[in-house]
């Protein structure tokens, strides 16, 4: 390559790398600003990525201001017109059915657990598949939750028959209707409404969207906390594989150093989030009970004949992704 030439491709990459530093990057969710964790984690991920990097703009979008309903922003990311989103990968389970396994019960029953999987062959695996469906995850956010009914209380598999569920994944309803109940799938932003109508008795998600929601409002029972966590769900920033793929080495490097202290920041905090739903369940005057281990137990030897069976036998990489999530 002459001089010329040579003068041109630097002038091209300066170029690329400002059109990268210049875009806005749009970050989508449907929970509170400045309330929820989820959107705090978000802000402090942005933060530091500025400190890293103060070129490049980013944006938040809380509540579903974007315009974007929860489940259609993969969709959104897959065709490169969202750039992020705090996104329940098990919300992608019908395009990708892999995703089942981040909420898979009787897989992860602890903060401690989840955490011990960053860095793993698991979690390589479940980016592999991410990437392969047009996404990267970038942080490592996994929120522990609980039931919340308004008939009775909710203990092993025998309590639950007769109500109807939310669970937030199919391999999860297999497992309740297989226990007597009834199952509706949406996303935790319309539990509250479905509570309030009747459509639904009872649900399945994070502390935190308890909380959030104020689900206590319309419910009298809560099994949460304890040893013994049943629902567990990997709710972390994800970004367009197109919008990942434009950034440089220096700005993934960023990217992975903020996401790194994110992580940290919202793990600890899922603890306190779990204390506050108990607090805010009581308060309301909801019985507040824990899962005992013969009722753990019981839940888990009927997830290992429902909801594990279903997904080996719907998903290719569902006996590899049980192996490493089990190991």
């Amino acid at each position: 390559m002459n001089w010329t030439g040579k003068l041109l491709a630097a002038a091209a990459a300066l170029v690329f790398a400002g059109t990268v530093a210049a875009q806005e990057i749009k970050i989508s969710h449907q929970w509170k600003a400045n309330t929820d964790a989820r959107d705090r984690a978000a802000r402090l991920f942005v933060e530091e990525v500025n400190k890293r990097d103060p070129s490049i703009k980013f944006r938040i979008y809380p509540a579903q201001s974007l315009g974007i309903k929860p489940n259609a922003q993969l969709d959104a990311m897959q065709a490169g017109t969202l750039e992020m989103a705090i996104f329940p990968l098990s919300y992608a389970v019908g395009k990708i059915p892999d995703f089942s396994i981040v909420i898979m019960p009787g897989t992860i029953n602890s903060l401690d657990r989840a955490m011990a999987l960053k860095g793993s062959k698991f979690q390589a695996k479940l980016q592999e598949i991410a990437e392969a469906n047009g996404i990267h995850i970038v942080t490592w956010w996994w929120t522990p939750g609980g039931f919340a009914t308004k008939e009775r209380a909710v203990g092993g598999p025998d309590t639950v028959k007769g109500l109807s569920m939310r669970a937030a994944d199919p391999t999860f309803e297999a497992m309740l209707k297989e226990a007597g109940a009834s199952v509706h799938n949406m996303p935790s932003s319309e539990i509250y409404p479905a509570l309030q109508s009747g459509v639904l008795s009872g649900a399945l998600t994070s502390a935190e969207s308890f909380v959030s929601f104020r689900l206590y409002e319309q419910t009298k029972y809560a099994t949460v906390g304890g040893d013994y966590t049943l629902w567990m769900l990997l709710q972390p920033l994800v970004m367009s594989k197109q919008a990942w793929d434009k950034l440089t080495p220096a700005q993934r490097k960023a990217f992975q150093e903020a996401a790194d202290i994110s992580d940290q920041y919202f793990t600890k905090d899922q603890v306190n989030a779990t204390k506050d739903m108990e607090a805010a369940f009581t308060k309301a005057g909801a019985q507040v009970r824990q899962l005992t281990k013969a009722e753990y137990d019981a839940w888990v030897a009927l997830a290992k004949k429902t909801a594990w069976v279903e997904y080996q036998s719907k998903t290719p990489n569902g006996k590899e992704l049980l192996n490493l999530i089990t190991q």
